[in-house]
């Protein structure tokens, strides 16, 4: 079994910044894509980015390319998004979430239900 826990949200101002951590444990997941999404209230779930944990791939939504970029930290079996330039747009629920799955490279990232694994999510407020 894999288990996320996010850390790293809060209340902050447009234009501030902020880094979420997502700690991973269980399996082995040397081989696993990790992602983030986000989801506002009465919203559907929104894909952020993902990063494939073996090679280092990447893959933004073009909302926050430029702005978040992604990070893992093999020693510390963590996932980090650190956010810059911060809107209140992107206020919302932020999850982070695993798949065993390879599939950066096409649209079955932005589906969550190709997931299996997800944390309990962390609140980000960003104030205008």
């Amino acid at each position: 079994q894999v288990q996320l826990v996010e850390s790293g949200g809060g209340l902050v101002q447009a234009g501030d910044s902020l880094r979420l951590s997502c700690a991973v444990s269980g399996r082995p997941f040397s081989s696993y894509t990790m992602a983030w999404f986000r989801q506002a209230p009465g919203k559907e779930r929104e894909f952020v980015v993902i990063i494939t944990w073996s090679s280092g791939t990447t893959y933004y939504a073009d909302s926050v390319k430029g702005r978040f970029t992604i990070a893992r930290d093999n020693a510390k079996n963590t996932v980090f998004l650190q956010m810059n330039s911060l809107k209140p747009e992107d206020t919302a629920v932020y999850y982070c979430a695993a798949s065993p799955l390879f599939f950066t490279y096409d649209p079955r990232r932005y589906d969550p239900s190709r997931y299996d694994y997800w944390g309990q999510g962390t609140q980000v407020t960003v104030s205008s």
